[in-house]
């Protein structure tokens, strides 16, 4: 799926109030421990994980609380933050050992938790009270006077519905000293503030309470409905009967109801001026690769901006770059106009994302000239390759001659994990990633 470049939007600039932060927090996802420590790495100010329980990425890997405390550890290092998501709606089923989790994230050394249930809300204050809460997207809280409400029960940040418009937030703003926190970049739902249940009719899998099957995104074929004077009959007994006229050809594709993924990085310079104070960034199940394009992305953006906002200019590179780790077309969701149909993907989506990991740099010598690289994907030589990392580096070259850690010389990078050297023809730092350009077969 070819992408395409999201412009600069050309709106009227917005003058909201900022009342706690100096510079926007980027916030990134993390769905376990290595994916943490890469988005910190690459210029991320708080990690937004979930645990075992009370999160509505079950599919993710989750932390233990051993894996939180290390990740909080390495986390302050480099003075970033971590954030568990609680955000489920409770059963009364949920709510056993509520108190004694919120006890250990305090801990573990978390720093906040985002929640959306009240009484997890309540337990906190008393559990916990040295965490902040953060109230949850899956709020939906869109108003100044909501937003009023939970800054009166002691909450110091709301994660707004993604609903929310750029006109919106700045009355917000207006109104209320209280932190905000928005989504920019990422998967959308297609319901509304992820209030769906279609997962949960479907699959026996309920969406609020971490087990979204996204059936938005699945394959569906359209069929004529009897009209209003027909006696109902089920789906078996009319297409038994020829009732059933499908709308679609054997040979069209199916479609899905998904949206288009969410990238406001032509819009930097908005969100800053309207005040958001937290930019989050959606993706606890996505890759590696992802969440360090997208995170090293929008901190150049953010920096350069707050650096000299009067002559910010949105570099194209930094698109390609966002690019390289889409799968999905981009808009700009809600923050300007109310998305219609053209913001959602109704032909089969491409789940090939077009660059792949295909390296981490270990290790670079300045007399050499080599890099040791832990293989995260085949490579060999001949192999056009690009490297990146959060200092700016960025360059392309062709793999050369690969040696093992015993300087035998290899046909091919061929096992995951596998430490390998390469000759590269710019110095690297560790943590610097390579990629490889995926080639559809």
């Amino acid at each position: 799926m070819e992408m395409t470049q999201t412009p600069v939007q050309s709106k009227p600039q917005y003058r909201g109030k900022r009342y706690r932060l100096d510079k926007p927090e980027l916030l990134a996802p993390a769905g376990n421990l290595e994916k943490l420590k890469f988005a910190v790495h690459y210029g991320a100010d708080a990690v937004y994980i979930g645990g075992q329980k009370y999160g509505l990425r079950s599919n993710a890997d989750n932390f233990t609380f051993e894996e939180m405390k290390e990740g909080v550890e390495f986390a302050k290092k480099y003075g970033a933050k971590v954030f568990v998501a609680t955000n489920i709606y409770a059963h009364e089923e949920d709510l056993d050992g509520i108190a004694e989790y919120l006890s250990n994230l305090q801990e573990v050394g978390i720093a906040a938790i985002i929640t959306a249930d009240p009484i997890i809300v309540e337990t906190a204050k008393t559990a916990a009270p040295q965490i902040e809460v953060h109230l949850s997207t899956q709020q939906s809280t869109l108003n100044w006077q909501a937003v009023q409400f939970w800054k009166e029960e002691g909450l110091p940040r709301v994660v707004l519905g993604r609903e929310t418009s750029l006109e919106e937030i700045a009355e917000i703003k207006a109104n209320v000293d209280i932190e905000i926190e928005s989504f920019v970049h990422g998967a959308m739902c297609s319901s509304y503030s992820g209030r769906c249940v279609l997962s949960n009719h479907f699959t026996d899998r309920d969406s609020n309470r971490g087990g979204c099957c996204q059936s938005c995104r699945w394959k569906y074929d359209l069929f004529e409905t009897p009209s209003s004077t027909d006696e109902w009959v089920s789906e078996e007994q009319r297409m038994e009967e020829n009732e059933g006229n499908p709308l679609f050809k054997p040979e069209d594709n199916a479609f899905t109801m998904g949206s288009k993924d969410l990238c406001m990085l032509g819009s930097i310079p908005d969100l800053i001026e309207v005040g958001i104070d937290s930019f989050k960034v959606e993706g606890r199940m996505k890759s590696i690769h992802y969440v360090a394009t997208v995170v090293n992305v929008y901190r150049q953006a953010i920096d350069s901006y707050m650096a000299d906002p009067e002559n910010y200019v949105l570099k194209p590179e930094w698109m390609e770059e966002l690019n390289k780790a889409a799968n999905r077309p981009l808009n700009t969701g809600f923050f300007y106009d109310t998305p219609d149909h053209e913001d959602h993907i109704y032909e089969p989506e491409e789940k090939a994302v077009p660059y792949d990991f295909a390296g981490l740099v270990l290790d670079y010598d300045e007399k050499t000239g080599l890099a040791t690289i832990q293989q995260r994907n085949h490579f060999k030589p001949g192999t056009e390759i690009e490297f990146f990392g959060p200092n700016g580096t960025f360059f392309k070259q062709t793999v050369g001659t690969i040696w093992d850690e015993e300087g035998n010389e290899l046909e091919a990078a061929r096992h995951p994990m596998q430490h390998v050297k390469l000759k590269v023809e710019q110095p690297l730092r560790y943590f610097d990633m390579m990629r490889k350009k995926n080639i559809k077969k």
